[in-house]
């Protein structure tokens, strides 16, 4: 008997960091796929890009994309995103990193202030694809 869930997929490339906690790079269930938070960390490593914001935005925006790409996608397929900066004054800089990502028609998006977020990275974006 088939399961809701019967067909998950968990999602993993080496393109991307590695998760630092206990959860996926992404899970796909159907044509659906949840994009777990992106930070900007260098792949292969721990190591924040720098401590740019525009240079931050653009290697969470990649990191991103190389889950998109390995869950079969790219960020064209994206129906919502997330973006929580640790200080809203970035919300024009991360509209124009976002642009160079993306594509009218736009994804629904959400952009939240937050008081810190892991490895002292200033963003973090998730994202749901329909493939």
């Amino acid at each position: 008997m088939e399961t809701p869930l019967s067909n998950r997929a968990v999602i993993s490339t080496l393109a991307a960091p590695a998760a630092i906690g206990p959860y996926s790079q992404a899970v796909k269930v159907g044509n659906t796929v949840w994009l777990s938070g992106q930070i900007p960390l260098e792949p292969g490593t721990t190591e924040l890009v720098s401590e740019n914001i525009t240079e931050q935005a653009v290697q969470a925006f990649q990191n991103l994309s190389a889950v998109a790409d390995a869950a079969g996608g790219n960020l064209r397929n994206a129906v919502k995103i997330n973006i929580s900066l640790t200080d809203l004054a970035h919300f024009a800089v991360v509209n124009d990193v976002m642009a160079r990502f993306l594509e009218e028609p736009f994804p629904a998006r959400a952009c939240v202030q937050v008081a810190a977020l892991p490895k002292g990275a200033q963003i973090e974006i998730e994202a749901v694809l329909v493939l």
